[in-house]
């Protein structure tokens, strides 16, 4: 796809502050990026626009408002090791006004085990000039300068957010305070080999515009009574969702219009339909209607300083099966800082005297304490675990403690969600050794090698377990940059192994703002060359191979049973539902172990699926998504979401079904069979479509394009309503007296076209210049020209006809029953041309949301809006409707970056062969709350016929060749089963061809229990069988010695 040229800006507004990365000083470099790039991307500050095409994926979950908050905002970063270069490239990403990245140290060689930004020849060199300008090539919008000088506290004025990484406590308490007082946003985030945390101090008040993210919540009213607390009772359509100490407001009530607009007022929950507001005994009597919606409030909250806040701390727990943890690192961390003040370095791995020492430590601090931070009793074993990997640096445990430090910073920037109060404590020792064995100080010195910083913590045999490890990764988007990068610095298939990554997809200018292995320059380029060249440049000794293959029963001739059986593991990339359950599948039948995760907005999952442990991802599945009501998108809509559904139909069957019909009738003998068998009135539907598509709507100029749009907008917008008012009038009663246009139901009204109106015009224009594109004839942008041409354009009056049937519920329509009206099926055929004496080519056109010249957002906002206003529907902008009719993901860097750290940590534990459930983790967050859960995996369910356990990971293994050379044939395959495992087979499948089952007529069996399997199942299947294919999958049902029917595995039959 080509890349999406600059999408409409929006002006925003703000106030110019000095910035940091203005300034000249000895020690300071910046890129200098006030000019405006070729690329077109301009730079940030008050005259900031938001590109859309750039950050429309964040802009669905931060907003414009925040985003217009983040670009006034100066960040500085200090510490630029693994941690803070991961920090400092998801803020830069998220579009700040600039950073500055500090560092006072120069490159060393365990700073490479997680900086990605670093390489061999940076040995040496300053952290911060070196990691500079590859971090200015994320984002053009975002300038970025280093500093190399001391920081201080003249220097912390001229930014909003400082964050401090890789300091000590004394540096932690000074700048801390002083950035108290001065109201500058303070975070420190540090983390020690398995082991994080991090600390948020945005001044004594803040305000938290939207606490949660989600969208505002409405409800349709079907009550309300006149009470000291009125009681509002919801339409039972669905369940309100409000809680108690939400805030609503009203509009549409009829009667008690005293509330229609009202401040918004806060409610207390009664049940799942109705919830108590205000004294309502002074107001009107409620008659019917009204639209109760969700109000969010600023929330103000307040924080203490990093001094205060050491003795009287507040935890935000990451893990509740870990309950104690956090109070236990508050004071081993402050162990940590005591020991590296005193010896000027942190304790050297597995060393069991440092161990010993940093634990005495922990105690002198511990009783030292007045305030709640004392606890009762020190975890030894913690501590001295703490001591044991402090001097390590592990790239999974900078993305995650990474992307929660962004997410802090553009809080910070935004009040948009609410922060980290104040103190958060993460540990991933479940990716130690599980038989607890403690590794030698030899093992894990450090080697002057790129991985240091791992061995610290894994010593040198796990390193050589990575290097060899094949590994498949299964998309190059988001996930899979995040996991590429990962896998480069932890030294996965930097050996003998390989990584082998997939993705069909090319690179669009909207993936650039969280894809971050890709530039401008690479759009359109394919994403798996691209991300395999840039980790290339990472770690030059990974193994890595691009594919550009949809995974899918297409591609099992490469992705065959040789490459699954080489494979140690499958990480899955993807973003879509039946991609992820393939590779499930595969992985089971393969016994591989999967990598799984997903984000949406700030929320994340990772799942593990482990052979012979663990349930599959496909064991449990999300209930499906509520689909709109036919009636409702035809006659009833009541919400925009329906209107821009209804527009998207409009799209496919204006400009994609029919003209993919009529190629289809012009090209392929076989169409009018097929047409004939579909069910319903489909076939009179499908070749009215052809028609109109041939013969009636074909236009031979642009003339005729631009009255056809002006004609099916009179049909649509005025036509169908006048007949749906004419069928149901305005004041039309239902058999029990009710109002039939209450409740969901909003009555319409017609529109009258004019060409005074950018709504109607916007329409003509798109849907004229689409209709052309079917027909290769030459579109225009000349409104003022089609505004002409639409003076001479006739429109036929309309009068509403009676014994027109309209549909008003789903029910209705089923029962209903359309068959088939064969006379006219015989009609339309006769009046088609032949395919012979029709030489015409038409171009179906395909939705892309990305494009703003192609015209069809263009398209779907005007369709959309002009239905929404036919029904009173508050209208919705283009960014909303994009977001609702393109189906788009809200996607941020920070979220991706954190799932995928995780993942990470649960690959080192399937490299070392972990084989115990509780080590595993599943993880969900939600950054915006914020929120953490982790649980074990659920086991694989057994299931038991005679005395015999299996699970979804077992199977019956079959060889079809026997010892004599000759294949088994059905009646040997049968018997085998009856002799070896004591089961009569009853049905016999493989894939959707039943190849036996016991009520076959005989003449059949008797003919099929002679042949070999394989040619049965080619036979059934009507497909020959690949040379790639070794082995069939067979399913069965089974009857035991008692004739009673047993659940049992699948069978894998070997043929070559």
């Amino acid at each position: 796809m080509s890349s999406s040229p600059l999408s409409k800006k929006r002006r925003l507004s703000g106030t110019e502050t000095k910035t940091g990365s203005h300034c000249s000083s000895s020690n300071s470099v910046r890129t200098d990026l006030s000019h405006t790039p070729a690329n077109g991307m301009a730079k940030n500050g008050n005259d900031a626009e938001i590109d859309e095409g750039l950050y429309s994926r964040q802009l669905y979950v931060l907003g414009h408002e925040a985003m217009k908050r983040m670009q006034n905002s100066n960040v500085l970063i200090s510490g630029m090791r693994g941690l803070g270069v991961e920090i400092a490239k998801n803020v830069i990403l998220g579009g700040v006004r600039s950073v500055t990245v500090h560092d006072e140290g120069a490159a060393e060689w365990k700073d490479l085990s997680s900086q990605f930004y670093l390489r061999e020849e940076d040995l040496g060199k300053n952290r911060a000039e070196v990691s500079q300008p590859r971090l200015a090539e994320l984002n053009n919008y975002v300038p970025v300068s280093s500093h190399t000088g001391a920081l201080t506290e003249d220097f912390l004025t001229r930014f909003q957010v400082v964050v401090l990484t890789d300091s000590s406590l004394d540096e932690q308490q000074r700048l801390g305070d002083f950035c108290h007082d001065k109201g500058i946003k303070f975070i420190v985030a540090d983390t020690r080999g398995l082991f994080g945390q991090l600390f948020c101090d945005f001044s004594d008040e803040m305000i938290v515009y939207d606490t949660n993210g989600e969208q505002p919540l409405s409800a349709m009213i079907s009550m309300i009574t006149k009470d000291s607390q009125g009681v509002v009772t919801c339409l039972d359509e669905a369940r309100h969702g409000f809680e108690s100490g939400d805030f609503v407001t009203f509009t549409e009530i009829q009667g008690m219009t005293e509330l229609n607009g009202c401040k918004p007022v806060e409610i207390k929950v009664l049940g799942p339909y109705t919830f108590g507001i205000c004294d309502t005994t002074g107001f009107s009597d409620y008659v019917r209607g009204g639209i109760v919606s969700q109000v969010k409030m600023p929330k103000k909250i307040s924080f203490k300083s990093i001094s205060s806040s050491l003795a009287e701390p507040e935890f935000m727990m990451t893990d509740f099966a870990k309950f104690e943890r956090p109070g236990q690192l508050h004071i081993g961390y402050q162990a940590l800082h005591a020991f590296q003040k005193k010896h000027s370095r942190p304790p050297v791995s597995w060393s069991q005297a440092d161990g010993e020492e940093l634990l005495t430590l922990a105690k002198e601090i511990n009783s030292a304490q007045t305030g709640s931070a004392k606890i009762e009793a020190l975890d030894e074993t913690l501590i001295k675990k703490l001591s044991y990997v402090s001097a390590g640096d592990l790239a999974p445990v900078n993305a995650f403690i990474g992307g929660l430090a962004a997410q802090e910073v553009m809080k910070a920037c935004t009040g948009k969600f609410m922060p980290v109060m104040q103190w958060l404590y993460f540990d991933a020792l479940e990716c130690l050794s599980e038989d607890g064995a403690v590794l030698t100080e030899e093992e894990c010195a450090p080697k002057n090698c790129r991985y240091d910083g791992q061995i610290a913590v894994f010593g040198t045999k796990m390193q050589d377990t990575l290097a060899k490890q094949r590994y498949f990764l299964v998309g190059a988007g988001a996930i899979g940059c995040e996991l590429l990068k990962n896998f480069a610095m932890i030294g996965l298939a930097c050996g003998e192994g390989e990584v082998i990554v997939t993705d069909m997809d090319t690179i669009e200018k909207s993936n650039l703002n969280r894809q971050f292995l890709f530039r401008p320059a690479d759009v359109t380029k394919m994403k798996s060359d691209t991300a395999a060249a840039a980790v290339k440049q990472m770690n030059p000794f990974i193994k890595i191979t691009g594919h550009q293959n949809r995974v899918g029963p297409d591609t099992e001739r490469v992705y065959d049973d040789d490459f699954f059986e080489s494979l140690d593991g499958v990480a899955n990339a993807l973003d879509n539902v039946d991609a992820r359950m393939y590779m499930d599948r595969r992985c089971v039948y393969y016994r591989k172990p999967l990598l799984e995760s997903g984000t949406l907005g700030t929320k994340g999952n990772v799942q593990v699926v482990i052979p012979f442990l663990t349930e599959s991802y496909s064991s449990s599945q999300d209930p499906p998504e509520k689909s709109i009501p036919i009636c409702t998108l035809k006659n009833f809509p009541n919400a925009i979401e329906h209107t821009l559904q209804w527009a998207r139909d409009e799209f496919e069957g204006l400009f994609k079904q029919p003209s993919e019909n009529a190629m289809q009738y012009l090209t392929d003998p076989k169409f009018m069979e097929r047409t004939l068998k579909l069910p319903g009135a489909q076939p009179v539907e499908v070749l009215e479509a052809v028609h109109k598509t041939l013969i009636t709507d074909r236009p031979h100029s642009w003339v005729d394009c631009v009255a056809w749009a002006r004609n099916h907008w009179q049909c649509q917008y005025s036509n169908n309503i006048q007949q749906l008012l004419h069928n149901f009038p305005p004041n039309q009663l239902t058999s029990s007296g009710a109002p039939f246009w209450s409740g969901p139901k909003r009555c319409p009204h017609p529109l009258e076209f004019s060409t005074s109106n950018d709504l109607h015009m916007d329409y003509v224009m798109a849907a004229a210049n689409l209709h052309a594109q079917i027909y290769g004839i030459q579109g225009s942008t000349d409104r003022a020209g089609v505004v002409k041409i639409l003076q001479d354009v006739k429109v036929p009056v309309f009068t509403p006809r009676s014994g027109v049937k309209i549909h008003v519920s789903d029910q209705e329509l089923q029962n209903s029953n359309a068959s088939v009206d064969d006379s006219r099926f015989e009609e339309l055929k006769a009046q088609l041309p032949t395919a012979e004496t029709f030489k015409i080519k038409l171009s179906p056109i395909d939705f892309e949301k990305d494009d703003d010249t192609n015209f069809h957002m263009d398209f779907i906002v005007a369709a959309s809006n002009l239905r929404a206003e036919n029904y009173d529907i508050p209208p919705a902008d283009r960014h909303k409707s994009k977001l609702i009719a393109g189906k788009i993901i809200p996607a941020i860097a920070t979220t991706t970056a954190a799932v995928v750290g995780l993942v990470c940590l649960e690959l080192l534990k399937i490299v070392q062969g972990h084989k115990k459930l509780e080590t595993y983790k599943n993880g969900f967050m939600n950054l915006a709350l914020p929120f953490f859960g982790f649980s074990e995996p659920i086991a694989a369910p057994k299931h038991k016929y005679y005395e015999i356990e299996w699970s979804l990971w077992d199977r019956f293994e079959v060889t079809g060749v026997q010892p004599n050379g000759e294949e088994m044939t059905l009646q040997q395959f049968l018997d085998y089963f009856k002799n070896e495992h004591k089961l009569e087979i009853t049905m016999l499948s493989q894939g959707v061809s039943m190849l036996y089952s016991f009520f076959m007529p005989a003449a059949k069996l008797k003919e099929r229990l002679a042949l070999p399997m394989t040619e049965i199942v080619t036979k059934v299947s009507k497909k020959r069988l690949g040379k790639h294919v070794k082995a069939l999958v067979f399913e069965l049902c089974c009857n035991d010695l008692t004739d009673e029917d047993v659940e049992v595995p699948y069978v894998r039959y070997t043929i070559r």
